[in-house]
């Protein structure tokens, strides 16, 4: 798994856990906030959980998890927005962040050709063509 995701979304949740001090402190808002503030900090968690998986399978469907908490928190992020409970200066501020996340899971979740597979191809026998007499 990439050393970066780890780290961005641990960095990212740190900045959704601010976000939802501002919003509960100085908005008085406790139901957007908790909602962006839920799935804003499971994208690391997450992704933590998958570090753990022995299956390379298993890793791949938890992280599927991590993508959806994700979009959901770019979501809640562009309602706050729009209901003006942040400003478009602070959105600017986090949108990169969270779209770079996107990415970042969305790559780790590409599937990986193997070499197995090209050996695989590489072994299929033709059949030869019949000669003409």
């Amino acid at each position: 798994m990439d050393e970066s995701l780890k780290e961005k979304s641990y960095a990212f949740a740190l900045r959704i856990v601010n976000l939802y001090r501002y919003l509960s402190g100085e908005k008085k808002d406790y139901v957007l906030s908790k909602q962006v503030l839920r799935c804003g900090t499971a994208i690391g968690a997450v992704v933590r959980q998958a570090e753990g998986c022995a299956d390379k399978k298993a890793a791949q469907d938890i992280l599927k998890t991590s993508l959806k908490e994700a979009d959901e928190t770019l979501y809640w992020l562009l309602l706050l927005k729009d209901a003006q409970y942040i400003t478009e200066k602070m959105f600017a501020s986090i949108e990169p962040d969270i779209n770079e996340l996107i990415a970042l899971l969305t790559a780790e979740l590409k599937p990986q050709k193997t070499s197995k597979s090209k050996q695989t191809a590489s072994k299929k026998k033709t059949i030869p063509a019949k000669k003409k007499q």
